[in-house]
């Protein structure tokens, strides 16, 4: 069994949480998460309060366990869903694409532990000093919004610079890459690429099919010019995309060319407009399971790893 501070902060079993991807992790996946150890995320992405508070009723109606939302504060809904996870007691709340300082207070008056995703030493530094109960170290390796530090250069910096746990992403979907997390500062790990081959997660058939076939040179980072780096398969509308991006297409263009991209991907299976979000570790990703088995097959790797380091030493 590994016992972490992560586990005992948010009552789980599993040191093992679910990204939050946005059109993907709905109440079914959060649920399916929690009720096998780890903690499921309902993510709001660019979606409205009511959605979100529909997709924790959801979730609650399928599980007694804990279970997050993430909060994308770059949405124009931000202010309005972070009311509504507060309204309804939110176990948990990740934040990711910008600063949520101006929630904390309201988010932990309501009983939430507050785990910001970070992507430099500074803005972990900063989110530990504003209140927050974790920080997810996010590695530059992961899907959909990117940092510029790899995970295993980014987690033991985080790891010396803050006190309060530290919860590794990017690159992780096996208990190896757990195992190593632990041994670079980590206290637990989220994973979002692996929860895309649950059998509770929705996504199209296209979708899921390219990331079962994913090789090691699959993904691609789009987005750099204007200023939000994006990971996703290397797709027809990825190579489009970072063709327009180093042509002279003016911002305005380029950003209502990603426009709907993600959902064309998610719920269309849409293969020539569609932005199919997925990290570097897409190539581990070789089966379709239920969720809890995926929790526990990355933990059940990890503990003989873990135990028998001990071979190393001399």
């Amino acid at each position: 069994m590994i016992r972490t501070r992560v586990t005992e902060l948010l009552g789980i079993e599993y040191p093992v949480l679910q990204g939050g991807m946005a059109w993907i992790a709905d109440g079914r996946l959060a649920a399916a998460v929690s009720e096998g150890g780890g903690l499921g995320i309902i993510a709001a992405g660019n979606a409205d309060g009511e959605y979100v508070s529909r997709q924790i009723g959801i979730a609650k109606g399928l599980t007694g366990k804990p279970f997050g939302v993430n909060i994308m504060l770059m949405s124009p809904h931000a202010d309005e869903v972070a009311q509504a996870a507060a309204e309804a007691h939110a176990s948990v709340i990740t934040t990711g694409a910008g600063n949520p300082a101006k929630y904390m207070a309201m988010w932990t008056a309501a009983g939430a532990k507050v785990i910001p995703v970070v992507a430099s030493v500074a803005m972990a530094r900063m989110m530990a000093r504003a209140g927050a109960s974790a920080v997810i170290a996010e590695g530059g390796e992961s899907g959909g919004h990117v940092g510029e530090l790899t995970t295993m250069v980014l987690v033991p910096l985080v790891a010396d610079a803050v006190d309060i746990p530290v919860i590794a992403a990017g690159g992780i979907a096996d208990g190896r890459a757990f195992a190593a997390s632990l041994m670079l500062g980590a206290e637990g790990v989220q994973m979002g690429t692996r929860f895309l081959s649950a059998e509770e997660c929705t996504i199209s058939d296209a979708y899921r099919e390219k990331v079962l076939k994913a090789g090691d040179l699959a993904t691609m980072v789009t987005g750099r010019r204007l200023g939000h780096p994006v990971r996703s398969l290397r797709t027809q509308f990825a190579r489009e995309y970072a063709k327009a991006e180093y042509s002279g297409m003016p911002d305005d263009e380029l950003e209502a060319m990603g426009t709907g991209a993600l959902r064309k991907a998610v719920v269309d299976g849409n293969a020539e407009e569609g932005c199919f979000l997925a990290g570097q570790v897409a190539a581990r990703v070789c089966r379709t399971e239920p969720a809890r088995d995926i929790v526990r097959s990355v933990v059940e790797e990890a503990e003989p790893l873990l135990k028998g380091a001990s071979r190393w030493v001399r």
